[in-house]
C-alpha cells in the first residue's frame, strides 16, 4: 500500500524521481521519470498524480504538475502533454497548448527552457534527446502505439527539428514487465502478422488462449532498429506500488479509476 507523510508543501527531491545515466550526463537536458512520491492528491490517486484524465481533484492535479515543472526548472507552471489516444503520432511544439491539446501520443521540440512530457500508468513513457541538436522528446508508447510507430514517428519530428539519428539517445521508464503483463494469444496474432520475428516478445501464459508479452524489450527493439541509442530503466509499474500508478493493478482490484505518472524532459535554458 502506497504511504508517502512527507508530501505537504515541500519542492520534489531527486529521491522522489527516477533519472536516467545516459541523459543524467547531458549538461544541457534535464529529464526526469517522476514516481507517485511528493506529491498532494489522496485515495486511489494518492500521491504525485499528474493524470489531467482523471477523476482526481483537478486541483490537486496542477499542484502535482506544478511540482514536476518546477523540479524541471521551468518558470512555467506545468509540464506540455497531449491528449493521448494510443496513436502513432507525434507532434512538435515551441509553446504551452491553448484550451484544446493535439490528440497525438509523442511531443518534441527545441525550445530551451520547454518542459514537455507525457503521462502513464503501465504503458511505456520513452524520453529522447539529440544534445547537440538541442531537440528531445517523450512518447507513450503501449503496445498499439509501439507496433503503429509512434517511436519511429517520434525520431522522425525530432529529425525535422535537426536532430540527428545517430545522436538520439532514447530510454524506456518505468514500464509493466512481461511477468505481469497477460494478453490474450489474438494480441500475438497481431505481432506476428506484422513481423514473423515478433513472436520472441511472447511467453506461454496460464492457459493456451492467454500470452505473456515483454513489452519493455519490444519497444527498446523497436528504437534500436530505428538507429537510435536505446535503454530501459528496469522498473515495473504493476510490481511496485509504493512507487508507481498501475492500470492493470487497478483493474485487477475493481478500482474505479488510477492515477497516471508522468515522464518528462526539457532543454536547459
Amino acid at each position: 500500500m502506497f504511504d508517502d507523510t512527507q508530501t505537504a508543501d515541500r519542492p520534489l527531491t531527486e529521491d522522489d524521481v527516477l533519472s536516467a545515466g545516459p541523459l543524467s550526463r547531458m549538461a544541457g537536458i534535464r529529464h526526469a521519470f517522476f514516481t507517485r512520491r511528493g506529491g498532494v492528491s489522496s485515495g486511489i490517486y494518492a500521491g504525485l498524480n499528474a493524470g489531467l484524465g482523471s477523476e482526481d481533484r483537478r486541483d490537486d492535479v496542477r499542484e502535482n504538475r506544478r511540482r514536476a515543472a518546477a523540479y524541471l526548472g521551468s518558470t512555467g507552471s506545468d509540464v506540455v502533454t497531449p491528449w493521448q489516444i494510443h496513436s502513432p503520432d507525434a507532434v512538435i511544439v515551441e509553446a504551452p497548448f491553448g484550451p484544446e491539446r493535439p490528440k497525438v501520443d509523442a511531443i518534441v521540440t527545441a525550445t530551451p527552457g520547454l518542459p514537455i512530457g507525457v503521462v502513464t500508468a503501465d504503458c511505456g513513457p520513452v524520453l529522447f534527446a539529440d544534445e547537440k541538436a538541442g531537440v528531445v522528446g517523450a512518447a507513450h508508447a503501449g503496445w498499439k502505439g509501439a507496433l503503429g510507430g509512434v517511436l519511429e514517428s517520434t525520431i522522425d519530428a525530432m529529425e525535422r527539428c535537426g536532430a540527428r539519428r545517430e545522436n538520439i539517445v532514447a530510454v524506456l521508464g518505468p514500464t509493466i514487465t512481461a511477468a505481469n503483463y497477460e494478453i490474450g494469444a489474438d494480441r500475438e496474432a497481431v505481432f506476428v502478422e506484422a513481423d514473423s520475428s515478433y513472436g520472441r516478445f511472447f511467453s506461454a501464459g496460464v492457459s493456451d488462449d492467454k500470452r505473456q508479452l515483454d513489452l519493455p524489450a519490444f519497444i527498446v527493439a523497436r528504437l534500436e532498429a530505428a538507429g537510435v541509442q536505446a535503454s530501459f530503466v528496469g522498473r515495473c509499474t504493476y510490481a511496485e506500488e509504493d512507487r508507481f500508478f498501475s492500470f492493470r493493478r487497478t483493474t485487477h482490484r475493481s478500482e474505479p479509476d488510477y492515477g497516471r505518472q508522468l515522464a518528462a524532459i526539457a532543454i536547459r535554458a
